[in-house]
């Protein structure tokens, strides 16, 4: 149990602060008075407790991801390193962004925290095997930060959405009066879609390229394969559409989550029902 106990404590309290600070950003940026506030930029307090829920995960996540010099990996470690990732984008562009509320965190957070303790729940692992070849790490890298930037784009496009909703409606009031517009918005959902997409096309070509060194084997066009290759097309053609037709509103957004959704299935649904479902490793 002594053993134990300090691999769980650090996922637990980050959870615990992502918890508590997305119902900070609910209650202070989301939740609308009706009332006429001026804007709420970040507040300092606010970036140091992220910084402290990001450590205390992080920490979390590489012990359980390099365990003895090794890499272990599974469908909870890949959501909890998604959206501690999505989490860390958000915290590094509110030092920079015009974006006040920052609302799309009470988003982020409460799943963040969903995937902090993930990794405790389902504790089952698998060793990477070719771990240590520089190939595998650039693909592993380039993976991580395309399904984590497009959490970000998926998170942003159903905020979105929501602001969209309640702007035909006519009941943007608050903190909310205070958002940038939804131009704004949407300019920098397609710079993230785009970024994201480029690593995207990345990882497959090294997957598809170096799939024996990387993996040990050739590659096999398996559900993984065919929805990530799904999922980039999607991503193409909203990108295709946006430059050549000035796809936008609603259109873009339901093309982002579709493309995500597909993303999500290619991984981490695959090791889900092989880890969870069917007990394999």
């Amino acid at each position: 149990m002594r053993d134990i106990l300090p691999h769980l404590l650090p996922p637990i309290a980050a959870a615990l602060l992502y918890a508590g600070l997305g119902y900070h950003f609910w209650h202070t940026r989301w939740n609308d008075t009706g009332q006429p506030l001026s804007p709420l930029p970040m507040q300092s307090w606010e970036r140091g407790t992220i910084a402290v829920a990001l450590f205390l995960q992080g920490a979390g996540l590489y012990a359980a991801l390099f365990p003895g010099g090794g890499l272990r990996f599974s469908f909870s470690l890949a959501i909890s390193l998604m959206l501690w990732l999505a989490v860390l984008i958000y915290w590094l562009e509110s030092f920079r962004s015009s974006m006040d509320g920052m609302q799309p965190l009470a988003l982020a957070l409460p799943l963040a925290a969903i995937g902090a303790v993930l990794p405790v729940v389902f504790a089952q692992t698998r060793e990477i095997v070719h771990a240590q070849t520089l190939g595998f790490r650039m693909h592993f890298l380039a993976a991580m930060l395309a399904y984590s930037l497009f959490t970000v784009s998926a998170l942003n496009a159903v905020f979105m959405g929501f602001i969209e909703h309640k702007l035909r409606r006519g009941i943007i009031g608050g903190h909310q009066a205070s958002l940038p517009s939804i131009l704004s918005m949407e300019t920098l959902l397609f710079r993230l879609i785009g970024i994201a997409f480029l690593l995207l096309t990345l990882t497959l070509i090294s997957g598809l390229v170096f799939s024996e060194q990387i993996f040990g084997k050739a590659v096999v066009f398996a559900h993984k394969t065919t929805f990530a290759f799904a999922s980039w097309i999607i991503f193409a053609a909203l990108l295709f559409g946006r430059c050549h037709y000035g796809w936008r509103g609603k259109v873009a957004l339901r093309w982002t989550l579709a493309g995500f959704a597909l993303l999500i299935l290619a991984y981490i649904g695959s090791r889900f029902v092989m880890e969870v479902l069917s007990g394999r490793v």
